[in-house]
């Protein structure tokens, strides 16, 4: 009986998924100084950090916080970007003329 989410950015996505994610995109020093925990700083792993995230509740909201700060923006990006192709049929026939 789970309820839709609709409003939640990081519904259906698992912690292990936001870590790993954060870290290909960032990487850990770039992250350390985003997010100033030690998990990141201090020999960090995709593993140790999930054990301290999930003990952690104020480092997971600053964690999740970024997350969304910086994946939610380019998923609303990719559909604007989609949806103004929709907007004038002839834009993608002008540009192949050039």
């Amino acid at each position: 009986m789970s309820d839709p989410q609709p409003n939640n950015p990081l519904h259906g996505i698992k912690l292990e998924q936001v870590v790993t994610q954060l870290q290909e995109y960032y990487g850990w020093d770039a992250l350390a100084e985003r997010v100033n925990i030690n998990c990141f700083k201090s020999d960090p792993s995709v593993k140790s950090s999930l054990k301290f995230l999930r003990r952690t509740l104020w480092a997971r909201e600053k964690v999740e916080a970024l997350y969304i700060s910086t994946f939610a923006n380019q998923s609303k990006e990719k559909t604007a970007t989609k949806g103004s192709k929709s907007v004038d049929p002839w834009a993608n026939s002008r540009n192949k003329k050039s």
